[in-house]
């Protein structure tokens, strides 16, 4: 090992891309434990995804945040929808300066011919997504009260400036990985 490697020690760089659903998880679960045997104490993860499950997302979010490896986070393109929760697991988190994220309220399609009932279902578990995605996002970012009264109807859209304003990311920076070392998809 170089003089330069050695500032790297216990680091390594990761990509996850995709929908945030069950096979997410289990490719996250997978990397995590990778991680643990190769002894690295910062994961530098960039992600790309436009959303998918919230339950899942959740779980990587409790997952990753409480995890003795420190999570650092990148946004090169698009973080969207539940990827943004996913996103905030970062103890450190970043963007590049044309990166975007797009927060939004949870949305169901009922099925044809659902009864009231049926339907009441299908609203408290929208509810319940809808509290505890906003519960993480209010722990983390101070969005003014014009960007909830978008929140609270519609697509929420962030630039890199405006997240590095309301404290979603630590600064507009790259995900660059050193030369010479390893990047892993997950």
């Amino acid at each position: 090992m170089s003089q330069d490697d050695t500032s790297y020690e216990g680091q390594a760089w990761f990509t996850l891309s995709g929908d945030v659903n069950s096979d997410m998880v289990r490719r996250v679960f997978d990397a995590v434990a990778d991680m643990t045997e190769d002894r690295v104490t910062t994961a530098h993860i960039l992600i790309q995804s436009n959303g998918g499950y919230v339950s899942d997302g959740i779980c990587l979010y409790n997952y990753l945040s409480k995890l003795p490896i420190k999570i650092v986070t990148y946004n090169a393109g698009a973080v969207a929808s539940i990827a943004v929760i996913l996103f905030l697991a970062g103890a450190e988190r970043y963007a590049s300066e044309t990166a975007r994220f797009m927060v939004h309220k949870s949305h169901a399609s009922a099925p044809h011919g659902a009864r009231p009932d049926a339907l009441r279902i299908i609203v408290e578990g929208l509810q319940a997504d809808d509290a505890r995605t906003e519960q993480i996002l209010r722990n983390h970012v101070e969005l003014t009260e014009e960007h909830w009264r978008v929140h609270e109807y519609s697509d929420l859209h962030l630039t890199a400036a405006e997240a590095l304003k309301v404290g979603m990311i630590r600064q507009v920076s790259d995900f660059e990985p050193p030369g010479g070392l390893r990047v892993t998809n997950i």
